[in-house]
């Protein structure tokens, strides 16, 4: 199994979150790939190579990534999802609003918020305001989810992993900032 965890940054710095979703996604599957798409953000990329667990790290600029905005994002992000069972984003504005754009668009169930992975395709995640913990099964080909950073530890730092660069995915420009 593979996952491709997008990374939440400003631009300049990863954000913590990221590094916690790391944990998780390496929880999930063999090989974790990270998303960093943005503009200007090559720093960015270079912070990411070196978490540790990470594979490989995915680098994107286009001026149309720079407010990362849904709209855009998921066009990128399904547009390379085919090599990938697991799509993973930290549960903060970004990811909470993009990742249910991606789910749509390939046509799978999103899973919010999990805070324990049971299995690579099993994962628990609150409900009722957090007063219970429920425990879901993905039953799609393709898991795509947000992790709520506060209940893994973040990833540690490594060596250094290769920085692909990426092709952008063309602007659909359904939104502005």
């Amino acid at each position: 199994m593979k996952a491709l965890v997008i990374a939440e940054h400003d631009n300049e710095a990863l954000q913590a979150g990221t590094l916690n979703t790391v944990t998780a996604a390496l929880q999930m599957a063999d090989e974790v790939d990270l998303l960093v798409a943005g503009h200007g953000c090559a720093a960015v990329a270079a912070q990411a190579a070196r978490v540790a667990g990470v594979t490989r790290v995915l680098h994107c600029e286009a001026p149309h990534y720079g407010e990362q905005l849904a709209e855009p994002l998921a066009a990128l992000v399904c547009g390379i999802a085919s090599g990938y069972t697991h799509l993973v984003a930290p549960a903060g504005v970004s990811g909470r609003n993009l990742m249910p754009r991606v789910a749509a668009t390939l046509g799978v169930s999103q899973i919010s918020g999990i805070v324990r992975v049971d299995a690579g395709d099993t994962f628990t995640r609150p409900i009722y305001a957090g007063n219970a913990l429920a425990t879901v099964q993905a039953l799609d080909s393709r898991i795509v989810l947000t992790v709520r950073a506060t209940a893994f530890a973040p990833a540690g730092g490594g060596a250094p992993v290769p920085v692909e660069p990426l092709a952008p995915a063309p602007d659909p420009a359904l939104s502005r900032r």
